[in-house]
């Protein structure tokens, strides 16, 4: 019963019998004979564990656990496939009195043993799960007996639908709070997501058997039909689990993966129940959503819905779906602000953002996402600010609202490139710089928490996150905001470089996505707007200059290729503009002029944490860390003898002139510019440095 065992003994059979193949002479192998007994072995086994289960002597069942499960069913389909006529045939032969009496509960209409039922339905749930898995595997017998294997899947499967019928009728539609009764229903789905997949693929190949034997024994003919099954169950669950969020989860992800296929979505539409459930204004065919516990997962359901919606393009049916929406809007922006800190107004504010950050990633294209811009700006974004006015001190408001607001400037599938006469990109950044400064303004001055990341890392890092795509999406001219006096770009990079400065950086790196939304700023901050880091006081460019340089030694390449392209972009201004440049007279020019020349020492520790990167460590980014190197060694060479002088002097002194001479080669055919033939050439060197520097 022990899992940590079981996965090694079915990997040993599993590869027992994918090897048979290669087997020559006519020795026989055994495998005919124990095969069937290891499968029988392993279905009783989980069946009997689970009296010990119960009795808390085995500890947690793998049911309950999605990790255990798949590792023990990893293996066990190729078993399964081997002889899957006598092991579909003994699988069917042990579920069908589990099967009976489990109808048998259904139609009792007093009080059954719940411990028994209990065992009943844990049962149930192992032989559904078994059936998913083999419908996951590939076959692994010839070709010639790929007709009998459909045959065989459309047996087994035919049992879960059966099972499926059952287990949401009588008695048991009353039980949808039992743990069992939910351990059952998460292994139907899971059933379906694959049972899905297999007709799918076999509708397309082999259509005939599989379809031939499902429409014997359950009228099944067709994928619409099947697809109309796995519906009715997943909006039943959605119906009547209003508390369990892993169903629920599970449900959800389900139909956004049916969803998600171009084909597979339009069949969805054919369905009447799917057209009842989009056009549901009352909403009641979702009662989880008034349940605190599952309110993250009313994104995931109106993003299913919001894809479906598009999927018809309907400005009319657009309209119609966000009448529930337009209502609650009214409602709240009509609410006094002596009320708007009351329970009930907070919640309906908080569903009411997850519910429209769902239906803003449904929308993949300029036109859905331009339905969506145009009933929301301008008549209810000013909603939005008074959210974050009233709520700034709490996260359970906050983090929704500014996670709608970091997906609705997501450039994806380039949705947000508005028409060239249309104002809408630099109307919308202008909102987000109200949102960021009012948010800014008011969380700093709060006191600290001792839950730091949750009272105040996480909103900065999603503000950070919502200024990155907005600077890096291509949907504003930011030059339009200096050009005519208007502050709002000013203003958001003002005030979200004193939330960063609010956090210490070793806070920075210990909360992993702070450290991915801070790094990925820097990036498109260096990259987009370099001006506004130049003209930062010397304290504070030291600070942002200085974590770049922690950056580089972070395990993560990503992090460590966004510092790197910062230093790059930096660099490359100061040779363009001040080195090469004739005379620098720009502002930002005699700022990085000053700048770098006060910070010299930062700059030299930043170029030997690159080479020492590149030496020391074998990463995947050297190509992007050569770019850097290049461009800070061509402004300043005193700056590179002085780098050169310290590694060396770490090194013993024998070996200083053959890794001088690797220093040397460094610049062989590179020339004093930073076009991208050269950078090329240098790139090359500096893999020949490495190799040549390491070799003993």
């Amino acid at each position: 019963w022990a899992g940590s065992s079981v996965y090694y003994l079915l990997n040993l059979w599993s590869r027992s019998v994918t090897s048979v193949r290669y087997l020559k002479g006519d020795k026989p192998n055994l495998l005919d004979e124990y095969v069937p007994k290891v499968i029988e072995g392993f279905v009783s086994s989980r069946f009997d564990s689970l009296q010990s289960e119960l009795s808390d002597e085995l500890g947690e069942n793998p049911l309950d656990n999605v990790e255990v499960l798949q590792d023990q069913l990893e293996f066990f389909p190729f078993l399964c496939r081997f002889q899957y006529e006598s092991c579909s045939s003994y699988l069917m032969k042990i579920v069908e009195p589990i099967m009976k009496s489990y109808m048998k509960e259904a139609n009792l209409q007093s009080q059954v043993d719940s411990f028994e039922l209990s065992i009943t339905e844990s049962k149930l749930a192992w032989f559904t799960h078994i059936v998913a898995a083999i419908l996951r595997t590939k076959q692994i017998s010839s070709c010639s007996s790929e007709e009998s294997h459909e045959t065989l899947d459309a047996e087994i499967s035919a049992c879960v639908v059966q099972l499926l019928n059952i287990s949401d009728s009588g008695f048991h539609s009353k039980r949808y709070g039992d743990v069992s009764k939910q351990r059952l229903d998460r292994a139907i789905l899971t059933f379906f997501q694959h049972f899905r997949k297999c007709c799918s693929g076999h509708q397309t190949v082999f259509s005939s058997k599989l379809y031939t034997r499902l429409s014997e024994l359950l009228g099944l003919h067709d994928n619409l039909l099947l697809l109309n099954v796995i519906v009715g169950k997943m909006i039943t669950n959605l119906k009547c689990y209003t508390k369990c969020k892993e169903v629920i989860d599970h449900t959800l992800n389900l139909f956004l993966e049916m969803t998600s296929g171009y084909m597979s979505g339009k069949l969805l539409l054919k369905l009447d129940s799917v057209k009842h459930m989009i056009s549901n204004k009352n909403r009641d065919l979702f009662p989880f959503i008034e349940n605190w516990e599952c309110f993250s997962s009313r994104t995931t359901l109106y993003y299913t819905i919001g894809m479906l919606l598009f999927l018809e393009d309907s400005p009319l049916k657009f309209k119609s779906m966000m009448e529930p929406f337009s209502q609650v809007l009214d409602t709240l922006e009509s609410t006094p602000d002596a009320l708007f800190q009351s329970d009930g107004v907070k919640f309906a504010f908080i569903g009411l953002m997850r519910d429209l950050r769902g239906i803003a990633m449904a929308t993949n294209s300029r036109r859905t996402y331009g339905f969506l811009f145009d009933w929301l700006y301008p008549a209810h974004m000013p909603l939005l600010l008074k959210g974050i006015t009233h709520y700034a001190d709490i996260p359970e408001v906050t983090t929704p609202l500014l996670k709608f607001m970091s997906e609705l400037v997501l450039n994806k599938s380039q949705r947000l490139n508005f028409e060239y006469s249309s104002p809408n990109g630099i109307l919308l950044f202008r909102e987000v710089s109200k949102l960021i400064v009012a948010y800014g303004s008011r969380i700093l001055p709060l006191p600290n928490k001792a839950d730091m990341y949750t009272s105040k890392y996480k909103g900065i890092s999603i503000c950070l996150i919502i200024l990155t795509r907005a600077i890096s999406g291509s949907f504003v001219n930011f030059g339009i905001f200096e050009l005519y006096g208007d502050r709002a770009l000013v203003d958001a990079l003002d005030i979200i470089v004193k939330m960063i400065l609010s956090i210490p950086l070793a806070d920075i790196f210990a909360f992993r996505k702070v450290a991915a939304a801070y790094f990925a700023f820097l990036d498109s901050l260096f990259s987009c707007h370099l001006s506004f880091v130049l003209s930062l006081d010397k304290t504070t460019f030291m600070l942002v200059v200085g974590s770049l340089e922690s950056g580089l030694k972070d395990l993560s390449e990503k992090i460590s290729s966004q510092c790197t392209n910062a230093i790059d972009n930096l660099a490359t201004f100061y040779f363009t503009h001040v080195i090469v440049g004739e005379l620098a007279t720009s502002p930002a020019a005699l700022n990085a002029s000053g700048l770098i020349s006060d910070c010299a020492e930062l700059f030299s520790r930043i170029l030997r944490t690159l080479f020492e990167v590149v030496i020391f460590e074998d990463r995947g980014n050297q190509w992007t860390l050569s770019r850097a190197i290049l461009s800070m060694m061509l402004i300043s060479e005193e700056m590179f003898t002085n780098v050169k002088a310290q590694i060396l002097a770490s090194h013993p002194p024998d070996q200083h002139q053959r890794l001088s001479l690797c220093f040397d080669k460094l610049m062989t055919d590179v020339t004093l510019s930073l076009d991208g033939k050269n950078r090329d050439k240098f790139s090359q060197n500096l893999t020949r440095f490495k190799t040549e520097f390491c070799s003993k």
